[in-house]
């Protein structure tokens, strides 16, 4: 499979190349991985096992439980806005939204919304790496309290600038470092923007969005809950309902 992959991506920019097209250009290899699956990991079933396995075996529960009874949370007595005791993560405050002509309510109206501190919600870091030539890709199935199914597909790091200062308390994200200094780790910066989010529910808020490629001799140890699948099987999973998280699907679609 490598051997045709590296045969086939040489043929495909030849093809380009001949027609004029810039074959330096990211977008051009992701493209002709998105053609078949490439995989030298396990074909498209093997990644649906998987992530059904990890959504089996999460013991997550979730309780719905009233605002005053959350640990750690009170309402802030000078804002009325409800925050967290550390002062970090986000806040739940209230807006007065006018002159909206155009929407439902063109008079305007008054609404909750979460506000991440500092505005910046944190990193969404994908990780690249070449095993055996072919690009692969380190995702997470990932259990949220809000998630509809519990357990979707993450990427390799999905933390907010919180959670990186290790705000809660526990421990550092796993591989953070890629994304924090991915030079000094070895890591090759493909792709990083800020990445917008749902301004109907959250204020202002932007997560910096991060493609990593780290050399193919790179060793990462990693759980049962982390799999190296191939662009293509994201894509295919990406039709599948609500496996795939918001996140994963907004890095991939700048490929």
């Amino acid at each position: 499979m490598a051997a045709e992959y590296l045969s086939k991506l040489n043929d495909y920019k030849n093809y380009l190349r001949q027609h004029g097209f810039d074959v330096a250009h990211l977008r051009v290899e992701t493209q002709f991985e998105s053609l078949r699956d490439w995989s030298v990991i396990g074909d498209l079933g093997e990644v649906i096992k998987w992530f059904s396995e990890q959504q089996k075996n999460c013991r997550m529960e979730v309780e719905d439980i009233p605002l005053s009874e959350c640990s750690n949370w009170s309402i802030d007595v000078d804002t009325g806005w409800i925050r967290h005791k550390s002062g970090e993560f986000f806040v739940v405050q209230g807006v007065r939204v006018a002159f909206s002509a155009g929407r439902e309510v063109s008079e305007g109206w008054d609404q909750p919304i979460v506000t991440q501190v500092g505005y910046n919600g944190g990193i969404l870091g994908l990780l690249r790496k070449r095993i055996k030539g072919v690009p692969h890709y380190l995702v997470e199935a990932k259990a949220e309290p809000g998630n509809p199914d519990k357990v979707q597909i993450s990427p390799t790091l999905q933390a907010t600038f919180s959670n990186l200062k290790q705000a809660h308390g526990g421990r550092k994200p796993m591989y953070s470092e890629y994304f924090e200094s991915p030079e000094l780790n070895g890591g090759a910066v493909l792709f990083s923007q800020w990445m917008s989010e749902d301004g109907g529910r959250l204020h202002l808020k932007r997560n910096w969005g991060m493609l990593v490629e780290v050399p193919e001799e790179t060793n990462i140890e990693f759980t049962s809950n982390f799999y190296w699948a191939s662009l293509f099987q994201l894509k295919e999973l990406i039709k599948q309902n609500s496996w795939v998280n918001p996140h994963v699907r907004g890095i991939v679609s700048h490929l």
